[in-house]
């Protein structure tokens, strides 16, 4: 199979339309061809392509940066002697001088598949500046590592932020192409949009449903994304982001476990198999003990759980890591219900809003964990609408 980039490197006839005309690229550390070399790194090599300028989203054009609202600068690329602008520093969206800097823009970014990434939301501002000022976007497309499943609530209006680009669920299944498409249809954008499409990609085929184990290696788009079991489980442990729980940073498999130094693993998933056992399929569920060296809980021994996505217990169509990871705050509501648990603290930006709350793009899943009455079903039946309307909403911009 064929990612975007490799297409695009390899196929003169794809890149004819670029001639003459001044490209930039918006890129991070995963951007790499089949054989590892960066994007900016193969397209400034190729002789009939004029490479203008760079962007770089959330952590980095090379990967610079650690935690979330860590800033990155601008700079001069030394090599290349182009700009290279930052889209998480002292902008998030685009300024009409950096937009100035390019004719077309190539995207090439490696999604994780989860409404919170934020690659998808800096993707959408610059599909609005560039349909603003008549610039073309071109999504060199790569495989959704997370595949094809839907799961979880949808985006309630009023908020939309750097972490809620639109009305999406958590995991919402698209490659960033074609979430591009929903894009310019959601909010009427006019422009000159393109996709380079995946060539040979099969959302559904084991063992990698959505990321080509065999053929393609990982590398971290992100620092705290080390490998395709933090992908698989990101959709819901994104969500410890906004709780005093430890979601493993600091730690060598961070976004695959959690927990807190007063934790009772043992108790906790005693209660989740207690209150939803089916929440708990297609994955293992390890007690585990780890010691941070930064970020929450550094340096105090934790007691916690591993969720393990990696052997042949893992069941693509049947795990659902939104709903175990809202069990699990559920289950310990339950067993302790003054454990403060909401992490209350400035999240992306957001001062006035609890980050628990805009991580799931409303108040209620963080009301229906705090409210002793509700049970797994009411969240289920909330979740089950909104994921079939998503399917429906989203079919006609599918690719593949």
């Amino acid at each position: 199979m064929k990612f975007g980039l490799d297409r695009l490197l390899a196929e003169p006839g794809l890149r004819r339309p670029l001639r003459g005309r001044r490209v930039a690229l918006l890129a991070h550390p995963a951007s790499v061809t089949a054989d590892l070399t960066h994007a900016l790194d193969a397209l400034a090599a190729l002789p009939d392509l004029g490479l203008s300028a760079a962007f770089g989203p959330q952590h980095g054009l090379r990967g610079d940066k650690q935690d979330n609202m860590v800033e990155s600068p601008d700079y001069v690329d030394p090599a290349l002697g182009i700009p290279v602008f930052s889209l998480y520093g002292e902008v998030r969206r685009p300024t009409p001088a950096m937009m100035d800097s390019f004719d077309v823009l190539l995207v090439d970014l490696q999604d994780l598949g989860c409404r919170v990434y934020t690659f998808i939301t800096t993707l959408r501002y610059v599909l609005e500046e560039a349909a603003r000022l008549g610039k073309s976007v071109w999504v060199l497309d790569r495989p959704n590592p997370a595949g094809r499943p839907v799961e979880g609530s949808l985006l309630r209006p009023g908020w939309e932020s750097f972490v809620g680009a639109g009305p999406m669920p958590m995991r919402h299944g698209l490659t960033l192409g074609e979430m591009g498409r929903w894009f310019m249809r959601e909010y009427g954008l006019e422009l000159d949009y393109q996709v380079v499409t995946l060539q040979g990609w099969d959302a559904w085929a084991a063992p990698g449903y959505g990321w080509p184990t065999s053929l393609r290696e990982w590398v971290n788009p992100s620092p705290n994304a080390p490998n395709l079991s933090m992908a698989r489980c990101y959709a819901g442990t994104v969500m410890l982001e906004g709780t005093t729980l430890s979601e493993g940073r600091g730690t060598t498999r961070p976004l695959e476990l959690f927990g807190a130094p007063d934790l009772e693993p043992r108790r906790l998933m005693a209660t989740m198999r207690e209150l939803a056992p089916d929440w708990l399929a297609g994955c293992r569920l390890r007690e585990c003990w780890f010691e941070p060296t930064f970020h929450k809980h550094a340096g105090r021994l934790c007691a916690g759980i591993q969720i393990h996505v990696d052997t042949d217990a893992y069941r693509h169509h049947d795990f659902r890591p939104w709903r175990l990871q809202a069990l699990a705050f559920k289950a310990l509501r339950r067993l302790r219900p003054d454990y403060p648990l909401w992490r209350d603290f400035p999240y992306e930006y957001e001062h006035d809003r609890l980050a628990i709350d805009l991580i799931n793009g409303g108040e209620a899943l963080r009301q229906w964990v705090d409210d002793a009455a509700a049970e797994p079903g009411d969240l289920d039946a909330l979740a089950s609408v909104d994921e079939t309307a998503w399917r429906e909403a989203s079919r006609d911009c599918l690719l593949y």
